[in-house]
């Protein structure tokens, strides 16, 4: 039909209101969707908790340490929280559906979580460390961003093993990073370790995928780490050293993950090279 006043043509209502119903279609919210926007709501609000209890405390010259331990345990819980969300909404995409929003939006969502608020948290540090230097901690900070930044990017352009990350995860890294700083070492100490940790972030190392016993173990340590923290921030009894040692144990895990998908691909060749002289035997 021809609008008499445009001589253009028009569509009915009818199909302007199939179009309305067809387009939120393509931009609905899943329920893995809503799971990564809360990672994402966690990784702002470390950012918030990291500056107004920690940096803006420490820039008005408050000699209150009770509040900087409890707004940087709030900070790194909502980080764990954050790498809760981000291993339950694979999960929930693989069982039901994710929206065409969704790879994009876990990406930009762990962008926050794991990149900024760590790098943040690193940056911070070194404002208020007493022996950090800051514009070498700003440089350590950018490095980790970066690492996470084109970690997320080689994730979503290149095709790895099934079961694998090429790689130190993200949410793995961050929790790392935090780790260290939550040690207390020496700052050279401290930035070698956060340095090479980014490292590890981009490198082809092979760490396996947190599926069925791994993503249960996983779970367990991130629990188990809320506990550690909130121990520490309510100063208990030994609190220091179960955070301390909790924040070794990370490193560690670190370290010696990736081992165990080394050891599984030189036990899977040695099994491909037998399978291989058995088939040429007469």
């Amino acid at each position: 039909m021809v609008d008499p006043d445009t001589q253009a043509g028009w569509v009915p209502e009818a199909d302007e209101a199939d179009d309305e119903e067809e387009m939120p279609l393509s931009l609905r919210l899943s329920i893995a969707d809503t799971l990564t926007l809360g990672n994402a709501t966690c990784g702002f609000m470390a950012v918030y908790f990291t500056t107004t209890g920690i940096l803006i405390p420490h820039l008005q010259g408050s000699q209150e340490t009770g509040m900087a331990r409890h707004s940087a345990a709030t900070a790194v819980i909502l980080m764990l929280c954050a790498a809760v969300f981000d291993l339950f909404d694979g999960l929930v995409a693989r069982k039901l559906r994710s929206s065409p929003m969704g790879a994009e939006l876990d990406n930009l969502s762990d962008l926050i979580s794991f990149g900024l608020a760590p790098a943040y948290f690193v940056l911070v540090y070194g404002m208020v460390a007493d022996d950090a230097h800051q514009r070498v901690a700003a440089v350590g900070a950018i490095v980790v961003l970066l690492a996470v930044v084109l970690r997320l990017a080689r994730f979503s352009c290149v095709t790895v093993k099934d079961g694998t990350f090429q790689g130190m995860p993200s949410p793995f890294g961050a929790l790392t990073v935090v780790s260290i700083v939550l040690l207390e070492l020496p700052f050279a100490a401290t930035l070698l370790a956060i340095l090479g940790t980014a490292w590890l972030m981009v490198s082809r190392v092979e760490y396996p995928k947190p599926r069925g016993r791994l993503a249960v173990a996983m779970l367990s340590w991130i629990v188990l780490s809320m506990g550690l923290l909130a121990a520490w921030a309510f100063d208990a009894p030994s609190g220091q050293l179960l955070l301390q040692t909790g924040c070794a144990l990370q490193l560690v895990m670190g370290a010696v993950i990736p081992l165990f998908a080394t050891a599984r691909r030189v036990n899977n060749f040695r099994d491909n090279r037998r399978e291989a002289r058995a088939a040429q035997l007469p």
